[in-house]
């Protein structure tokens, strides 16, 4: 007879919600599981369904109550959200942001968060989410650095995700953002292409606030010379 908490993860890998809703129906105490094996960093059940990408049986165990009162974390810290991210499984990673949103903004020990995991990836669809679901807004998500000062814009920008770098200099990402060496997301480019293809993102992005700037200041520019017209025809 195998036991209930070997059993519980072999139904997580092997994506049955139905089975896993049983077993933790049996033994409630079992829910999280954790995988105390050399290499399972503490994992829990849904820890191992988001980093499989298996959505019913992440949706069973947050039915269940998982997440309360608070995300398990692993060894590292990291959330499940964060596997999730990291691995690319949209449907899972808007379970989850959906879910809890607060746990977008979570930290893991290297003071890593799921949009930084979701652009390192290269994952563009998943940092859309997180972005859309962020507390606070997805101009303040991506301000955010790691303990090395690294923001998700320099993991991006590390691994050559052209796409991604569109998305965050969008959300507002900093550019000239420099981490505890000194180094912008520009000078960690993967490549010559992410490089040419970066700057080019970032002069656009200038130029579009220059314009928006001007033109905001055309139209103050305009309503003051109305009012100033008005005031000398009622003289």
């Amino acid at each position: 007879m195998i036991e209930p908490s070997k059993r519980l993860r072999r139904a997580v890998s092997s994506n049955d919600a139905l089975l896993v809703r049983r077993i933790v129906k049996s033994h409630p105490g079992l829910i999280h599981n954790p995988d105390h094996s050399a290499t399972g960093l503490s994992n829990s059940s849904l820890h191992l369904a988001a980093s499989l990408g298996h959505l019913q049986v992440c949706r069973t165990l947050i039915a269940l109550g998982h997440e309360l009162p608070t995300p398990a974390l692993n060894d590292e810290h990291k959330t499940a959200l964060m596997l999730a991210a990291a691995a690319g499984h949209t449907e899972v990673v808007l379970l989850l942001a959906e879910n809890d949103p607060s746990s977008i903004l979570r930290r893991d020990v290297r003071g890593r968060d799921a949009i930084m995991e979701a652009s390192m990836g290269g994952h563009d669809t998943v940092l859309q989410i997180l972005l859309t679901y962020a507390p606070g807004g997805a101009q303040d998500a991506v301000q955010n650095a790691d303990f090395d000062g690294n923001t998700a814009l320099h993991f991006a920008s590390s691994n050559g995700n052209l796409l991604v770098l569109r998305t965050l200099l969008a959300a507002g990402a900093d550019p000239e953002r420099r981490n505890v060496w000194s180094w912008t997301a520009i000078a960690y480019s993967a490549t010559v292409q992410a490089e040419v293809y970066l700057k080019g993102l970032v002069s656009e992005v200038e130029k579009r606030r220059r314009v928006k700037s001007e033109a905001d200041g055309m139209r103050k520019g305009g309503a003051v010379r109305m009012v100033e017209e008005e005031v000398g025809v009622a003289d």
